[in-house]
């Protein structure tokens, strides 16, 4: 069994409220617009990171974190990318994977906006986590975490933060 947190889009802040929600996790993952290498560190030294790059993450997080990650945790295959798109509107980068080899769980950010959909069409669990950090259009910071045993997604939880209070 593992706890498992989800970010996205932190553009290279982190509120510690955010963190707090993260202390009680096994694993960080975050699904691009990292921001910076000292955002990447502050949360590798919380807890083991998987990541992707985004759009506005130089040179430095390119070489740190590839595009595309695909892995397993415990029994359940994950994708992760940083501009995917959601169900019926998926990016046309990453569609012929997602419906030719289509992952349990399939994480990507960008739009700032969290959703959490079932792809009935490729049974796929679709999670944007939002935006952790204070940059951008969104009003509410936000954060999921959940629990994955063996083949079972369980207890999501949703932590959101208004950017008045970060």
């Amino acid at each position: 069994m593992k706890r498992i947190g989800i970010i996205s889009d932190t553009h290279g802040t982190l509120s510690k409220r955010i963190l707090n929600f993260l202390e009680e996790v096994d694993e960080i993952w975050h699904a691009g617009d990292i921001g910076n290498a000292e955002t990447a560190d502050q949360l590798s030294a919380l807890k083991p990171l998987q990541a992707v790059y985004g759009n506005i993450d130089g040179h430095a997080l390119r070489t740190m974190f590839p595009e595309n990650l695909r892995f397993k945790c415990e029994d359940v295959e994950v994708f992760m990318t940083h501009i995917g798109g959601y169900p019926g509107r998926y990016e046309a980068r990453i569609r012929k994977e997602l419906f030719s080899n289509p992952p349990q769980i399939f994480i990507s950010g960008h739009s700032h906006i969290l959703k959490v959909i079932h792809d009935k069409k490729i049974n796929c669990l679709h999670i944007n986590p939002g935006a952790a950090g204070n940059k951008g259009f969104h009003k509410v910071c936000t954060a999921i975490r959940f629990v994955i045993d063996g083949k079972q997604i369980r207890d999501m939880e949703v932590f959101e933060l208004e950017r008045t209070k970060f």
